[in-house]
């Protein structure tokens, strides 16, 4: 009885489950989030007006530089907690904005925290568009 076919059958099966794992991981560009929130908020992100909604006070204590620094570009620190954070723009961190589920997550926490409410998809767009332009 020959079990190499069904050994190849397994080791492709497990390269299939593999390879969806990592997709899921990674499911997404930061230029994809761009788009998405470009889409949905008509227009496409500013710079302009992603740096200076990432480096405003928006009536609170926080700005998003706050914790992520003026450029992004470099690890952060949270204001209250220390916890190290990585840099944000995604030329400086191959892993930033590539999980839609998590950039979603961000946006909504952090909007919370700096806004007292959720970002509108212009913002988001604009924040992206500005992250993206920031060059190594």
């Amino acid at each position: 009885m020959n079990h190499t076919p069904h050994l190849s059958r397994l080791a492709a099966l497990a390269l299939l489950v593999f390879a969806a794992a990592a997709a899921h991981a990674a499911d997404t560009t930061p230029a994809e989030q761009l788009g998405r929130w470009s889409a949905q908020a008509g227009a496409p992100g500013s710079v302009s007006k992603g740096q200076a909604f990432f480096n405003q006070r928006h009536g609170g204590e926080w700005s998003c530089a706050s914790c992520h620094g003026t450029p992004p570009t470099r690890q952060g620190e949270h204001a209250s907690t220390a916890k190290p954070i990585a840099p944000l723009a995604p030329g400086f961190n191959a892993k930033a904005f590539t999980d839609a589920a998590k950039a979603d997550k961000w946006f909504r926490r952090n909007c919370k925290d700096v806004l007292s409410r959720e970002c509108s998809a212009a913002e988001k767009a604009d924040v992206m568009a500005w992250l993206l332009s920031l060059k190594p």
